[in-house]
């Protein structure tokens, strides 16, 4: 990475806090400034259901955070905080805070009346990159609906604030846009010629949106008020933060440049293929394609699905040890799960998940079968977006599940799989950023495939039912 003028004031030796705000839960980590974790604590990120419509409990969020951070402060001399969160969310507020609650992307805003007016507002995906998403998963829907139900609290909005940018302003004070978080399937923005949308022009919300700045800029220090309640220094810098997804993309950008194309699979409850240099086919909206902005503004093909959430589905709320022999088992019988098993998202949304052939004896072959689930949609992405050439690298939540990797490579005819060192490529993001100019080596050995017998002839199976959307016998 290359350094980033603004940014480099973040670099003071000291340690930094990661606030990392997932879909399922929110993570604070505390790293030195040699890049090792000294302290993490999580909290659920819970939604709530009164109100206006579901939202996020930010307070809830906002007093865990504050209370963390004078317990981290007693163990380093904190000198940058950088929030790093989910996409399809942002916050409307005035001087004094929010003007409406923060919505939740899985609700669905308004009736079959507010659906249709959207639709006849949102930019095409060739101008956007960013498919028609069910709920509330394009951002521009979201904003459309608050404004329509809404328009006095919304005429009451001095700023729109994407979601990492709403806990810097919150922390700081100061009000800023980032393009990672702009770009992320909001409808919002034009890769290609980094500009509003036309919905953006069309909408008038263009003067809501605060100016943009570089996701690693120091936007300011702590409120004095929030260093004397958190015993942190006064001159702790406020990074301006990027989108979760993203973050797991830097520190294998510079291996773009200097080794060529690879796929990152950032891993959580979304499961995310980022094509960096590797995508040989037109994106397709149907299958919840979509063209992401890197930290750098530049478009990567990606296609996603919920796989942390199917995953739990499938597997059960506290997942079961298994090993070869519970998938060979469910290979050998055709145990196969179909998608799909969340409401939200990817390539087969629409269909009704279920479990065809003989169903799981054990909880350990519920969690056998969920890994074969997400090992298989994972492949099913990396073909859709003709990348079957490159490296591909695991970062998050899946990099602890020992048969991922090894599955994934035994259907990759040959190609390298690689499973990060590192379980939450979020976080280290987040302290590159803090750290701009500087660069953590990319994980570069190749895990060993795993085939088991019947393996490539099982996905073969797979896809034909799953594509089919019927039951075969």
């Amino acid at each position: 990475m290359s350094p980033g003028g603004e940014g480099t004031a973040a670099q003071a030796a000291g340690a930094t806090v990661v606030l990392d705000i997932g879909k399922t839960n929110a993570k604070l980590t505390l790293i030195d400034a040699a890049g090792h974790t000294r302290a993490e604590v999580r909290t659920p990120n819970a939604v709530r259901q009164d109100g206006p419509y579901p939202h996020h409990d930010t307070e809830r969020l906002w007093d865990w955070l504050l209370t963390q951070l004078r317990e981290f402060a007693a163990l380093a001399p904190i000198r940058a905080l950088v929030p790093v969160t989910h996409g399809a969310t942002a916050a409307l507020v005035d001087d004094a805070g929010l003007v409406l609650p923060v919505p939740d992307y899985e609700h669905l805003p308004g009736d079959a009346s507010d659906a249709a007016r959207y639709d006849a507002l949102r930019p095409s995906f060739e101008e956007s990159g960013s498919p028609r998403l069910p709920a509330g998963l394009n951002l521009g829907r979201q904003l459309d609906w608050l404004q329509a139900r809404f328009p006095a609290e919304f005429a009451r909005a001095r700023h729109v604030l994407m979601y990492p940018q709403y806990w810097a302003w919150r922390l700081c004070g100061v009000a800023a846009s980032e393009v990672t978080s702009l770009g992320c399937h909001t409808d919002l923005w034009r890769p290609r010629e980094r500009a509003w949308s036309s919905l953006v022009e069309r909408q008038g919300w263009a003067s809501l949106f605060p100016p943009r700045r570089e996701a690693w800029a120091r936007l300011g220090v702590l409120r004095p008020e929030l260093a004397e309640r958190t015993g942190l220094p006064t001159d702790c810098g406020i990074v301006c933060g990027i989108h979760d997804s993203n973050a797991s993309l830097l520190r294998h950008l510079p291996t773009l440049k200097r080794s060529g194309p690879c796929t990152v699979l950032s891993t959580g409850t979304w499961v995310i293929a980022a094509a960096l240099g590797s995508a040989t086919r037109p994106l397709v909206e149907a299958q919840d394609m979509l063209a992401n902005c890197n930290v750098f503004g530049d478009a990567v093909p990606c296609m996603r699905f919920m796989g942390g959430r199917e995953f739990g589905v499938i597997a059960g709320a506290e997942p079961a040890a298994f090993g070869l022999a519970e998938i060979e088992a469910l290979i050998a019988r055709r145990t196969m799960a179909l998608p799909c098993f969340a409401e939200t998202g990817g390539p087969f949304a629409g269909q009704a998940g279920r479990v065809d052939g003989p169903l799981p004896a054990t909880p350990a072959e519920s969690a056998a079968l969920a890994t074969l689930y997400v090992v298989l949609m994972a492949d099913c992405c990396l073909s859709a977006l003709g990348a079957e050439g490159a490296p591909v690298v695991v970062e998050g939540a899946f990099t602890a599940n020992a048969w991922f990797g090894g599955l994934l490579a035994g259907l990759r005819d040959g190609r390298q799989v690689i499973v990060s060192d590192d379980a939450s490529g979020t976080t280290c993001g987040g302290w590159l950023l803090s750290q701009w100019g500087r660069e953590v080596a990319a994980p570069q050995e190749a895990v060993e495939a795993v085939n088991p017998a019947g393996w490539r002839a099982y996905r073969e199976a797979w896809r034909a039912r799953a594509e089919s959307g019927l039951l075969v016998p």
